[in-house]
């Protein structure tokens, strides 16, 4: 017996994800036959079909606001990946709900390679815990394909702010309880990271939640936000202007981008940092036949070896990570397991 991202039960006969089915089948040692468990096909075949997949443009969903890493990244991956299949690949930003309205609208779309998931790892296998009614099952629901990149965060702070590291901001929240303000996108890693510190620092900071993480950065630009945790990808260019200020990174080692900001755990906090925070990948709604999930994972993983993507990504300070869809069918299951412990552990409760 596994579990769902609810707590649930979730037997291998249950999973109606052919991948993961398969996956999970093997790694429970249970058999496949017939057109059950791990079957990838059902007495057809699909060669003709993702011969010529796709024949119309493929739409891939983002659950973040536009201009956030996520949608940075798809973007370049969209453009990448319509070059090589010759055929257009739109980005729809679908923000909302804690990142489960696009991620329900996947997961209720047509199983037929045209429309597609990117988000991170850790959103898709918490958002069921945090929004019971969020209309799928991290698992079940979704059909892995690849992949793309991960990456950790940088806190940062207004220039104004008296402190110049993790440590002195610590001792400055406890000297001014409940008077610095700290924004989020809403159930995001920078909102369990936000709290994570605040228990582990035993500091009293306001927590402002915002519908995405580029609205918070706007509000700390604007001067009503004193914190934020942000992808180095899209606050060096402010760190580097010197509107706001890096505190600390929480990698397990010091980013390149900022050699010499502390990690969190340098400052006494491992706690806070998730080595990596985001695990940024693409799915298929379950039933997705695996002849297309297979030519998709090879064009996205062709795509992430060229120069040309690598390139393009560098200056997001991305770390790009390729896999079969297998393997993240299994970083999913320990994903699944991971994370709610984590989220009890900040202190969010379900809504």
């Amino acid at each position: 017996m596994l579990f769902r991202s609810d707590g649930t039960g979730l037997s291998v006969n249950a999973v109606h994800n052919p991948a993961l089915a398969g996956l999970l089948g093997i790694m429970l040692g249970v058999g496949v036959a017939g057109n059950s468990i791990g079957q990838q096909t059902v007495g057809i075949d699909l060669s003709d079909s993702a011969r010529s997949y796709p024949a119309k443009p493929i739409r891939i969903v983002v659950p973040f606001t536009a201009g956030s890493p996520v949608d940075a990244l798809a973007r370049v991956v969209a453009q990448d990946l319509s070059a090589r299949l010759a055929q257009g690949v739109i980005v729809d930003d679908r923000p909302g709900g804690g990142t489960t309205m696009g991620t329900r609208a996947v997961a209720a779309a047509t199983p037929d390679g045209y429309t597609l998931l990117m988000t991170g790892t850790a959103q898709l296998a918490y958002s069921p815990y945090l929004y019971p009614d969020a209309g799928y099952d991290s698992l079940a629901s979704f059909a892995p394909v690849a992949t793309l990149a991960v990456w950790s965060h940088v806190l940062i702070a207004t220039p104004q702010m008296q402190a110049g590291n993790l440590r002195e901001l610590v001792n400055l929240a406890r000297a001014q309880p409940g008077k610095i303000t700290i924004g989020y996108g809403l159930a995001t890693p920078p909102h369990i990271l936000a709290e994570t510190l605040k228990l582990a620092a035993k500091v009293d900071i306001a927590s402002i939640p915002f519908r995405g993480g580029a609205q918070a950065v706007s509000e700390m630009l604007g001067g009503r936000v004193d914190l934020n945790f942000g992808a180095v990808a899209t606050l060096l260019p402010l760190i580097r202007q010197g509107r706001v200020k890096a505190l600390a990174f929480t990698g397990p080692v010091r980013s390149p981008e900022l050699p010499d900001v502390p990690t969190t755990a340098e400052s006494g906090f491992p706690e806070v940092g998730f080595n990596p925070d985001i695990c940024i990948a693409l799915y298929a709604p379950s039933g997705t036949p695996s002849a297309l999930i297979d030519k998709l994972n090879a064009e996205v993983n062709a795509g992430l070896a060229s120069p040309q993507l690598k390139a393009s990504l560098a200056k997001f300070g991305y770390e790009l990570k390729a896999s079969s869809p297998q393997e993240l069918g299994t970083f999913m299951v320990a994903e699944v397991r991971k994370w709610p412990a984590i989220i009890k552990a900040a202190g969010l409760t379900p809504e």
